[in-house]
């Protein structure tokens, strides 16, 4: 599929999680120490990466049936004691927001981590004020890949999800939800696997010093 050529964008929005900072570790310690508890098999870090995308509320009913809401106790308070220690950033990401938003591009968040988790993570790298909102589960009325949250962080900008939007993340579900806004959709990885019934992404990108490569070379918009 050819790309798409997208000019500098008035706003980006990004997935958190494995887009701007590595958290599987800690998702799989938490995952794993809740399934070991709910009684049930724990997963590889391969089976974590291919299972872990919705949010908590939208997935936990379907895999621990009417216990989810203990499991989802047991999984917050595993996550709550490691979340910050075991927080890093992704290669070339802090840069990339700098100059993003130095630039005078509105940057924020929609992430499918509880609200109070992502916006403590952020203000643990010193990140707040890159961003005009940070979203994440539970805040909106639904979850990504509702585009509920969209329209939420791009609020205090003033500025209408659309094509002078880019939706920045690395998993089928960003894509699914910066489509469906209306949006312009980045992909950053390796490769991008279609899944059925989804959308492909505008652009793919190795990772976030190539994104930043992009926003750079963007032209003006007309």
């Amino acid at each position: 599929m050819p790309e798409i050529q997208l000019p500098k964008p008035r706003a980006i929005l990004f997935d958190w999680d494995n887009t701007l900072v590595d958290t599987w570790p800690c998702i799989s310690r938490a995952i794993n120490i809740t399934l070991s508890a709910m009684g049930q098999q724990t997963w590889t870090p391969e089976e974590v990466r291919a299972r872990v995308a919705g949010s908590l509320r939208d997935t936990f009913p379907a895999l621990f049936g009417g216990r989810w809401e203990e499991a989802r106790e047991i999984f917050y308070q595993a996550f709550a004691e490691v979340h910050l220690e075991m927080l890093t950033t992704n290669d070339g990401a802090e840069d990339m927001l700098r100059e993003a938003a130095g630039s005078g591009i509105y940057l924020g968040v929609v992430s499918n981590k509880t609200g109070k988790y992502l916006r403590s993570e952020a203000e643990h790298l010193g990140w707040t004020s890159l961003f005009g909102r940070l979203v994440g589960a539970q805040d909106a009325a639904r979850d990504k890949p509702a585009a509920d949250p969209v329209h939420m962080a791009l609020d205090p900008s003033g500025i209408t999800a659309g094509p002078e939007v880019w939706f920045v993340g690395d998993a089928a579900i960003d894509i699914v939800c910066g489509t469906s806004a209306g949006c312009r959709t980045v992909f950053v990885g390796a490769t991008y696997v279609t899944e059925p019934n989804t959308a492909h992404p505008d652009r793919i990108v190795a990772d976030c010093k190539a994104l930043a490569a992009l926003i750079r070379s963007a032209p003006p918009r007309n």
